[in-house]
């Protein structure tokens, strides 16, 4: 493509101008809701150490679901992931943001992980035999590692992807892919031992084999969910309005189906397999989320993470109306935070449950900011990869 063809071509895909008012709007909502949750660190420390690490994890899950399906989608194309590939990129490159943001967890250690109470650590003997894995300065030092991972794939995919819009160069796509294929498996590898970290120690003497992959299929439901409401905003008003078509719509419908099915399939064999083996080391998790109320909070996860979506998405024309594919959504985001909070809060709250008012104004506050922040890296780049050798075909009607 000439210079002219290029310029003209990065003028049409431009970022919207409502983009501008969208990120101020959510900045201020997180920044007020900064405020609430700063008094409410003050007066309950606990709740709010809780409320940050459900609120944490919730919207870490988002761009790190991003993250592995933009790298999937390098490796097997389709014109599904080409016309998103910019919001999965603007996602991932938020991930620095949510390294400072793990600052908090880092520092209420002892307030969420009995592991890092030397008095409960004292007397407790499966803990004691944990310790080389479970101490303070391991943790922090994993969290580092997986960050600097996370950084790394998405800061080479967005770089080649941006140099590919300014030169066209054929060789970058290969590129791409193959490095796409060593940051899948690392970012499995990675995210697992993250669930592990970040929630399954909750309860130090509990464990699951199958509770890393639980955790990374919930990350790519809540990535997909994110994109469906993106796309349909987004295509609302040129330019996007030409790139996301019916089918690409159709196409994440039957995703998230997929990651929905596959997230039920995983939750009830990890339920099965502990039920029937009837340890006390690993029963006693699920009693936990029997008593107090918890009840009733996995019968809502239940619906609005499996039932609501599955009838809905069976449907191909509620898979192709961007519209009705929203409302399916939102739910499958919600059920993400209720998943979060139903795992974290009854290892943290003493059997007292459910909800406390910092356990809704703090992930407010994450998510403004990051909302913010992805805003603003969204605006940075045309909507579109310019020259992607499969661009014209993705977005080709008929």
């Amino acid at each position: 493509m000439s210079a002219t063809g290029h310029t003209t071509a990065a003028n049409t895909w431009q970022p919207p101008a409502w983009l501008d008012g969208l990120q101020k709007r959510v900045l201020w909502v997180g920044v007020g809701a900064i405020v609430l949750s700063a008094v409410g660190a003050f007066l309950s420390p606990r709740a709010f150490y809780r409320a940050y690490l459900v609120g944490f994890v919730f919207w870490v899950g988002i761009p790190l679901g991003c993250l592995g399906i933009s790298m999937l989608q390098h490796m097997t194309g389709g014109g599904w992931g080409l016309v998103a590939r910019r919001v999965f990129e603007a996602a991932a490159r938020t991930l620095p943001l949510l390294a400072l943001l793990f600052v908090p967890v880092a520092l209420g250690m002892r307030q969420l992980y009995p592991w890092s109470q030397p008095d409960v650590v004292a007397h407790d003997a499966i803990i004691q035999h944990k310790q080389a894995y479970l101490n303070p300065t391991f943790f922090v030092a994993r969290a580092a590692l997986y960050f600097l991972a996370w950084w790394a794939f998405s800061g080479l995919l967005g770089r080649w992807s941006l140099q590919q819009d300014r030169t066209g160069n054929p060789n970058l796509h290969r590129r791409m892919q193959l490095w796409a294929s060593v940051g899948l498996v690392v970012y499995m590898l990675t995210a697992s031992f993250a669930g592990f970290d970040w929630l399954m120690s909750l309860d130090p003497v509990w464990f699951s084999s199958l509770y890393g992959m639980h955790f990374v299929v919930g990350q790519g439901a809540a990535a997909l969910a994110f994109l469906i409401l993106c796309a349909r905003r987004l295509a609302q008003t040129p330019p996007m309005s030409e790139a996301f078509l019916p089918r690409h719509f159709d196409d994440y419908g039957k995703l998230l189906l997929a990651f929905v099915l596959l997230w039920v399939y995983m939750t009830f064999s990890q339920f099965l397999i502990i039920w029937s083996a009837n340890l006390p080391e690993e029963i006693t998790w699920y009693l936990d989320r029997n008593a107090g109320g918890f009840w009733w909070w996995s019968i809502a996860l239940f619906a609005l993470h499996f039932v609501l979506p599955f009838f809905f998405l069976m449907s191909r024309q509620v898979r192709r109306d961007p519209r009705k594919l929203a409302f399916v959504a939102v739910p499958v985001l919600v059920a993400r935070w209720l998943d979060v909070h139903w795992q974290a809060a009854p290892s943290i709250a003493d059997g007292k449950p459910l909800v406390h008012w910092l356990d809704l104004v703090v992930p407010v506050a994450i998510g403004g900011i990051w909302l913010a922040a992805f805003t603003w890296q969204l605006k940075r780049r045309a909507l579109v990869p310019l020259h992607d050798p499969h661009l014209e075909e993705a977005i080709a009607r008929g």
